[in-house]
């Protein structure tokens, strides 16, 4: 009887260190998300993929932080100012996460690369070149291509008033009264988020007027923000409204209220990103689709009309899409700053945790999901097999944008700093609202790149 309960005793003690010493085990890793929550799919997206990676991994406890738009980059800058940012971040590859970049916060994924050849190898070269990112180096694992513009036409409302798509500006120009006297907009666009106008039209006029390169030739000291093409660029916007092609109106309206606003045919014409398609198609939650399949057949994705005076037409705007890093002191310190008691072993755990959830974000399974609900349009990875997916009306014509251009430019936010893009975004809301002209926005920005030059 003695040994039968010493050997239980031995048995439950066993079981009891084995449990603490996996307690002890368990990685947490915080965790900053991008994500819209009003948006279709949200809710199917943390299902399918935050918590189906949770389920397959019990000894990570993952504390994510899901936020969208400007408090997404407010919170980021106020994490990279504590010097404690989460182990595991979204991030841009240059533009809206500079200070990222410029205080060489992110890891250097590429040395990770280097050691995991067969991932690797399932890339699109561009998505792992160090000069493609603002760092110069490979800061994160980016989840595709994407062009910042897309000119999305709906054709039932153009034909409601007797109307084709514009091919030309003269001809959406022309267009305006005749829509109005129907009650529609013309051209619909989040004027109120500033980021909208320069990343999702203006970068396109920017590049139709000063060609392929444009920004290299400022950056290298060849040109100025100040001289004609850049100008000239900015004196369309004011055309823009002056002609009433966007209304004054767009000037207060939000990211979140725009789709609503294209769906209900508000509006014949909406500028936004190539990622937007993902606002319209079917939710699987719930079945609902902002845009329905079939009124999706109604809906041409393409690029803004030819501009007359410009050096090049028929373009967009575009840059490796965002992605996910992992903090550049991940293997020193611990969630309260503090260095790890456990040594290089524990930090070397919590490294290599972090990067298997990237991986795992940035791998096969979730593009693919990605690609299928409209999050991703161009994937980074070339082992994706879109014939065995099930796409909507708009995500086949996303898809299908490249062929609607023959040259890409530079997206100004992905190029220059914030320090730089900052008063240009303000300067093209003023540029509506009638308070500063072309020529004082251009010297601001000017202003502004030499300042910032002045500080490397």
């Amino acid at each position: 009887m003695k040994l039968k309960l010493k050997t239980v005793f031995m048995t439950v003690l066993t079981l009891l260190i084995v449990c603490s010493l996996g307690a002890q085990q368990k990685i947490a890793l915080k965790v900053l998300n991008y994500n819209d929550l009003t948006s279709a799919n949200a809710s199917d997206g943390i299902a399918k993929i935050w918590d189906a990676y949770t389920s397959a991994h019990p000894e990570v406890t993952i504390e994510r932080e899901d936020l969208f738009n400007d408090p997404f980059h407010n919170k980021t800058e106020a994490y990279a100012a504590s010097g404690n940012l989460p182990d595991v971040m979204y991030a841009w590859p240059s533009g809206r996460s500079t200070t990222l970049y410029a205080n060489k916060l992110l890891y250097d994924i590429g040395k990770l690369l280097k050691a995991d050849k067969a991932f690797a190898q399932a890339y699109r070269p561009l998505a792992l070149d160090p000069k493609q990112f603002a760092g110069g180096y490979v800061g994160i694992l980016t989840q595709g291509l994407t062009s910042s513009h897309a000119f999305y036409v709906n054709k039932a409302v153009l034909a409601d008033a007797g109307l084709q798509p514009a091919k030309t500006y003269a001809e959406l120009k022309a267009q305006v009264p005749i829509l109005k006297a129907k009650g529609y907009d013309t051209v619909l666009i989040a004027n109120k988020d500033t980021w909208v106008m320069q990343s999702c039209l203006f970068s396109l006029i920017a590049g139709r007027f000063g060609g392929v390169g444009w920004e290299q030739k400022i950056l290298s000291g060849r040109a100025k923000f100040t001289d004609p093409d850049f100008v000239n660029a900015l004196k369309f916007v004011k055309q823009l409204y002056d002609d009433g092609v966007i209304s004054k109106d767009t000037l207060t309206t939000d990211y979140g209220a725009v789709t609503g606003l294209f769906a209900t045919r508000k509006g014949a014409y909406l500028i936004d990103g190539d990622w937007r398609v993902g606002a319209f198609v079917t939710d699987k939650s719930s079945g609902q689709a902002l845009i329905s399949p079939a009124d999706q057949e109604n809906i041409l994705i393409t690029v803004f009309p030819d501009i007359p005076g410009a050096k090049l037409n028929k373009s967009t705007s575009g840059i490796l899409a965002t992605g996910w890093g992992i903090r550049a002191d991940i293997e020193k310190v611990d969630n309260d700053g503090k260095r790890y008691r456990g040594g290089a072993k524990e930090g070397k755990a919590k490294l290599n945790a972090a990067w298997d959830l990237v991986k795992y974000l940035s791998g096969k399974d979730v593009l693919t999901y990605q690609l299928g609900v409209g999050g991703v349009t161009t994937p980074s990875r070339t082992d994706i097999d879109t014939s065995k997916l099930t796409l909507e009306p708009m995500q086949k014509a996303i898809t299908a944008l490249p062929t609607q251009y023959t040259a890409s430019t530079a997206v100004i936010d992905g190029v220059f700093a914030g320090p730089v893009y900052t008063p240009l975004n303000d300067g093209l809301q003023a540029i509506g609202m009638g308070t500063m002209t072309p020529e004082q926005v251009a010297k601001a920005t000017q202003d502004a790149f030499i300042a910032w030059k002045a500080e490397q």
